[in-house]
């Protein structure tokens, strides 16, 4: 243990980590599909997130876009403090279900109502309709990190292997694109489909009741599934074995600044604080970018849930792209990819190269990109959670302590500011420098408007990932510095034990 570990832990720590048995072989494919039904909450709630809740409250409620923009920055805030705490909460927490699991459990109830609540408005107006949107963004949010904080953390403790890591979350991302393909198209093709009224139906109130109670259904499921089913697994999971010791504030600050000690753990953190910033402000803006740059309609967006086949793609070549190429690689050079392929159809447009709007052809376009996109974009998340589960293992090497949920609170943290800092970024962007009035239609929207909202989109907001990816060049830990970490610590393992653990079949 490092000097300025043992003086973060007051030099004795009573914490120990152990399975009370060791799986043979790796994880079984009933496992990795039941661990991966997490993502149906955590894609629907994303989706919901990025794409609806702005404009529902901005474009269908009537509500500036700033304003909404500043409930959301406030549960962000509440989202900052939240996640260490559970992350610190979860890693030391005890139960006959392990640390994960029973947070999980209490979790999917509180969040499902949550979220019908926020697409559930009373018909109110000015500050008590702003009240109930910070009510319920803040309450989804707090229940979300209840239930992805410990489910995150489940994949690093599944396995060790550097390779098999990334294999459970290919199954996570297929999962979440499998179902992003069906709710994508029934939201569109069922749900907001066009009236006589509304030509758009993602600007028909009325269609929003359904979208609400058919999102807080799936999400219960979906966290209840992969709670209840994976439960047999908490025996290969690490637990404490010290002495029990009562969580306090002064415990979880230590132990946010044992992990941010970690300079690999650091180099990830503000590399995604910075990447979430700029993803989420572009997803908050493709809503917009689809209704008025490319003026589709509900029926031409449900072909969008052909990018689910992207991700797909990706759950087949992860594992021999990471045979060749060590993880940060595949995670910056996915990312350039994506800067120039997102770029492509605004250029076409601009240069009047591109297909006329409501044409065939643009639609072919917009959902080839999306493919292309969804597939890097899969890689690239798939990358970077990896890299965090092994800079769990070199805190374990460093400090002792295993910190999977602290760690995996930095996942979470990003994916909040993904819907968090980026949609308040976007919704101050189309105030301040769109113009864009609320209850603006596709027939009174002012050309130059539009234009600026596709510069906004292809090419501003993207250059800002510059910064992030040169943080993650910086990430120190190979293939071959993750398998000398491995062996040092199964030594120092069998020293401490002086026995195996107990083995076990998958």
């Amino acid at each position: 243990m490092s000097a300025l570990a043992s003086e973060l832990l007051d030099t004795v720590d009573p914490r120990g980590f152990a399975r009370e048995a060791v799986r043979d072989g790796p994880v079984p494919v009933p496992v990795r599909v039941f661990q991966a039904l997490g993502m149906i909450p955590i894609a629907l709630k994303e989706f919901a997130f990025t794409t609806f809740v702005l404009l529902f409250y901005n474009q269908v409620l009537g509500m500036p876009a700033s304003l909404a923009s500043a409930a959301l920055f406030v549960a962000l805030v509440v989202d900052s403090i939240s996640d260490p705490l559970v992350g610190s909460y979860s890693d030391n927490f005890r139960h006959r279900l392990g640390r994960r699991h029973p947070l999980m459990l209490v979790a999917a109830l509180p969040l499902s109502i949550a979220i019908w609540c926020l697409f559930s408005p009373p018909p109110w107006q000015g500050s008590a309709l702003f009240v109930w949107l910070l009510t319920f963004t803040v309450a989804t949010r707090l229940c979300f990190t209840f239930f992805a904080v410990p489910w995150n953390a489940l994949f690093s403790e599944l396995s060790d292997d550097y390779e098999e890591r990334s294999q459970l979350l290919a199954y996570r991302f297929a999962v979440g694109w499998i179902v992003g393909i069906s709710f994508v198209y029934v939201t569109y093709g069922v749900i907001f489909v066009a009236t006589e009224e509304y030509p758009q139906g993602q600007l028909n109130s009325e269609a929003y009741g359904s979208f609400a109670l058919l999102l807080a259904l799936l999400i219960f499921a979906g966290a209840s599934a992969t709670t209840w089913l994976t439960r047999g697994q908490v025996r290969y999971l690490r637990q404490p074995t010290g002495a029990r010791i009562p969580f306090d504030l002064r415990l979880a600050w230590r132990d946010v600044r044992l992990a941010l000690r970690n300079r690999d753990l650091r180099i990830l953190f503000f590399a995604v604080l910075a990447s979430a910033v700029v993803g989420g402000t572009n997803q908050a803006l493709q809503i917009y970018m689809s209704t008025y740059f490319w003026g589709f309609s509900g029926e031409h967006l449900q072909f969008m849930a052909l990018a689910a086949f992207g991700g797909l793609f990706a759950f087949l070549f992860v594992s021999p792209l990471q045979k060749r190429f060590d993880k940060k690689y595949l995670l910056v050079g996915a990312a350039v990819v994506i800067m120039l392929v997102t770029a492509m159809p605004v250029t076409l447009r601009l240069l009047e190269l591109a297909p006329l709007n409501g044409s065939p052809e643009l639609i072919a376009l917009i959902v080839g990109t999306a493919i292309i996109n969804s597939f890097l974009g899969t890689l690239a998340l798939i990358m970077f959670a990896s890299m965090v589960a092994d800079a769990v293992d070199l805190q374990e090497y460093e400090t002792g302590l295993r910190q999977e949920g602290m760690f995996n609170s930095v996942m979470t943290f990003s994916g909040k500011l993904t819907t968090g800092a980026g949609v308040v970024i976007a919704g101050v962007l189309l105030d301040v420098v769109i113009g864009l009035a609320p209850n603006t239609t596709l027939a009174s929207i002012d050309p130059k408007q539009v234009v600026d909202i596709g510069i906004l989109d292809a090419y501003v907001v993207p250059a800002f990932n510059l910064v992030w990816l040169f943080l993650a060049l910086q990430y120190g830990i190979s293939r071959q510095r993750h398998a000398q970490i491995r062996s040092a610590l199964a030594a120092r393992a069998e020293v401490d034990s002086g026995s195996s653990p107990v083995r076990g079949a998958p």
